[in-house]
């Protein structure tokens, strides 16, 4: 595994984009607290959760990419699956809750009808369930945050499911983020480092591209604001 790192701080004061299980509510695992009854719960709410725009870290890294296949983790209601998809990317976008899918699924319909014709929506627990191997050219994860050992099963699922040539792009709240003042859940357990995703990654043919603790600016519950940062590992299969 070769490994190079930028830096690309986020130095506006923007708005959360997370979506599925991220933001402010965390853990797609087998919990009561957080497990599909919440979720589904939750996305059943009139009007959106998220903001609708795909997620900062994934414009910033997959707009250069070449188009082709990618399973979009956690999609929630489709921001990311939407943009991904009106760039020519054939999108499996994946949540536990059906509640979120058909949002999603409805709202692409809405503002996009040739992306929406590019997703396809499937309901997964990602407790349970692996995408193949070698499947996909991009895989993003955008703020999923689980236990272990269900995180590292998962990430590690997720590097094999990179077909040759493809891409690995995991993003997530710092553990750092429980002391910011953002309103994390706090819950350590659920936080994970750029390590634990690292060593999802096989030394042998993978390049690292970005391994970073990438800071940002949000509001602060005091109603300021305070700086948070995101776990980024961008990695990429040798072809």
């Amino acid at each position: 595994m070769t490994q190079t790192t930028g830096q690309h701080p986020h130095d506006e004061d923007q708005p959360e984009h997370g979506h599925g299980h991220g933001g402010d509510q965390h853990g797609q695992h087998a919990s009561e607290e957080w497990g599909r009854d919440y979720w589904e719960d939750r996305y059943s709410a009139p009007g959106l959760q998220w903001s609708g725009r795909p997620n900062p870290v994934l414009v910033d890294e997959a707009s250069g990419l070449e188009p082709g296949r990618v399973l979009d983790v956690g999609s929630g209601e489709g921001g990311d699956a939407i943009w991904l998809a009106g760039r020519g990317w054939q999108v499996t976008a994946i949540d536990i809750a059906q509640a979120a899918l058909d949002k999603a699924a409805a709202r692409a319909a809405e503002v996009d009808e040739a992306a929406a014709a590019r997703i396809t929506w499937e309901q997964h627990d990602l407790a349970v369930w692996a995408p193949a191997p070698g499947s996909v050219d991009l895989v993003s994860s955008q703020f999923m945050h689980l236990a272990d050992p269900v995180r590292a099963a998962l990430f590690r699922s997720l590097a094999e499911a990179v077909a040759p040539g493809g891409t690995l792009l995991v993003v997530g709240h710092d553990l750092s983020d429980l002391a910011a003042g953002a309103g994390r859940h706090g819950k350590e357990e659920l936080m994970f480092t750029i390590e634990d995703v690292l060593a999802a990654v096989p030394d042998d043919g993978w390049t690292v591209e970005v391994a970073e603790s990438r800071a940002r600016q949000v509001l602060a519950t005091d109603g300021g604001t305070t700086t948070v940062r995101d776990v980024v590992v961008k990695a990429t299969r040798a072809s």
